[in-house]
């Protein structure tokens, strides 16, 4: 009866121990808000706005033309720009 009782509490300890490791190492903690000004074509406007996985697609519309702008979701610095232009 002693050893498994000690047995149980080891296991319970296990346990609490891999949340309290996962919850302090967690990825992506807020520590600090990040805060940027993506800046726009003049005329330019935001059509929509999506986010999947560790992006954000920002979705304008310049003179008539189309452009998908991608930004990381953890720096929110630009990752890519997407031009659709029609033909001629």
């Amino acid at each position: 009866m002693l050893l498994s009782g000690l047995a149980t509490v080891l296991g319970i300890a296990v346990v609490i121990g891999v949340i309290g490791y996962r919850f302090y190492r967690a990825e992506g903690s807020a520590t600090a808000m990040a805060e940027v000004t993506a800046r726009l074509p003049k005329g330019a406007n935001v059509v929509q706005i999506a986010i999947a996985g560790d992006r954000i697609a920002v979705t304008i519309e310049n003179g008539g033309a189309i452009e998908i702008l991608t930004f990381d979701v953890k720096t929110l610095k630009a990752t890519g720009r997407l031009t659709f232009a029609n033909e001629p």
